[in-house]
């Protein structure tokens, strides 16, 4: 299943350019509304953010806004498909072992 997409438009407002987007994005996602922060990812792509309330703290803005971004669509999927959830057999567990292979863990924090 693949997220919705909105267009948006690039326009020109005072001195500065803006965004509009479709009142659409809006309703489907009241958490964007005051301050966003954006984080360019690659070539012509940008990560959106709304802004953490204060109450979240500075954890939340240290955060890297990529891998919550992971986390959040992670958390929606099993949310709303629970039946796709499925135990690691064998095989997927030796090759995360590979992948980590020499990882170290920093337990500082």
């Amino acid at each position: 299943m693949t997220a919705p997409q909105y267009e948006a438009s690039v326009i020109q407002v005072g001195n500065s350019r803006g965004m509009r987007l479709p009142a659409g994005f809006f309703q489907a996602h009241p958490e964007f509304k005051g301050k966003v922060s954006l984080t360019p990812v690659g070539d012509g792509q940008v990560l959106m953010s709304a802004k953490v309330p204060a109450a979240r703290g500075a954890a939340a803005e240290t955060a890297d806004p990529v891998f919550a971004s992971f986390l959040s669509f992670l958390e929606k999927q099993l949310t709303n498909h629970p039946e796709h959830i499925a135990p690691a057999n064998a095989a997927q567990l030796a090759r995360i072992g590979k992948l980590v292979k020499g990882v170290r863990l920093d337990e500082s924090e």
